[in-house]
């Protein structure tokens, strides 16, 4: 009676590894035949990548997707985080109205994702991309394809800049650098704004902030409209609305998002990172009026 069971199970996992393997074999094939890498290195690199499944369940719960408006917000709005903020805006200030004029986008709102990612530079993650990204793109089939396309353009991107995909270390999705671009992102929207001929977003914070500048920019921001406001300051359709929802110690809170709203959302896809970011943003402005 115990013995279907077992055979059951290692069947299921050789089946899971040989889907895995072929994965991989396609994978490699694409890279060599449309991108012109060479077989024997990409196969050097995934041999190199380790499989980590600590990856798996921090992926599978993360904190959009466990908490409250009212516990999320506690993580991002505190005290060290403005202050800090304000430092980095202090810092970069010409850099972030420079960036602010070519692309229109509030030099807090930069400051704010670039202080939610990774606390202004300090704390860009602690995962080698390479292993994030193999985990994920052969080891998670819920969005395996979505991070198999991220591990080809990593290895486009290490190619374009000249590193060894084995050395940068990011978030546990494969997130890189001050404002934690994923590789499609690094490579579509990362901009050269300290105008050193290199696309640097690991060591250089004037190329962060325009690179999340122009991000926004490319995803349609509107300078000077709306983004978001509590549902009993609302006067009627300002362009695209929303109601949105949010919970703040069992209690409902009903606010109006607008499309800018939802333009914040497209750098992280969670409502309540659009809401911390945004209102991050107002403090670190509050915080500069009151200077």
């Amino acid at each position: 009676m115990t013995r279907f069971p077992i055979v059951l199970l290692i069947a299921l996992f050789s089946l899971s590894v040989m889907a895995a393997t072929s994965d991989r074999e396609r994978f490699v094939e694409r890279m060599v035949r449309e991108e012109g890498f060479e077989r024997e290195q990409v196969n050097a690199w995934l041999d190199a990548a380790r499989h980590d499944e600590a990856v798996i369940e921090r992926i599978s719960a993360p904190a959009e997707k466990v908490l409250e408006w009212g516990e999320y917000r506690g993580i991002f709005l505190t005290p060290e985080r403005v202050k800090q903020g304000r430092a980095f805006m202090a810092r970069h200030r010409e850099t972030l109205a420079r960036a602010e004029r070519r692309y229109g986008v509030p030099s807090e709102l930069v400051t704010a994702i670039i202080g939610i990612e990774t606390f202004y530079g300090r704390h860009a993650g602690n995962d080698r991309v390479l292993d994030a990204l193999f985990t994920l793109g052969f080891g998670y089939p819920p969005r395996a394809d979505f991070f198999r396309e991220e591990l080809r353009h990593f290895l486009l991107l290490a190619r374009d800049q000249g590193f060894d995909p084995r050395d940068p270390m990011g978030s546990y999705a494969g997130a890189m650098g001050y404002g934690q671009f994923i590789a499609s992102s690094y490579r579509h929207y990362a901009v050269d704004f300290d105008g050193d001929g290199v696309v640097d977003l690991f060591d250089s914070p004037v190329d962060a902030i325009g690179s999340v500048a122009n991000y926004f920019h490319e995803h349609h921001w509107h300078p000077g409209a709306p983004v978001v406001m509590p549902l009993e300051q609302w006067r009627g359709p300002v362009g695209e609305t929303r109601l949105l929802r949010l919970t703040v110690e069992g209690r409902q809170q009903d606010w109006i998002a607008h499309a800018n709203f939802d333009v914040i959302t497209r750098y992280n896809h969670s409502d309540l990172y659009a809401m911390a970011a945004w209102s991050l943003a107002q403090r670190l402005q509050e915080a500069a009026l009151d200077e």
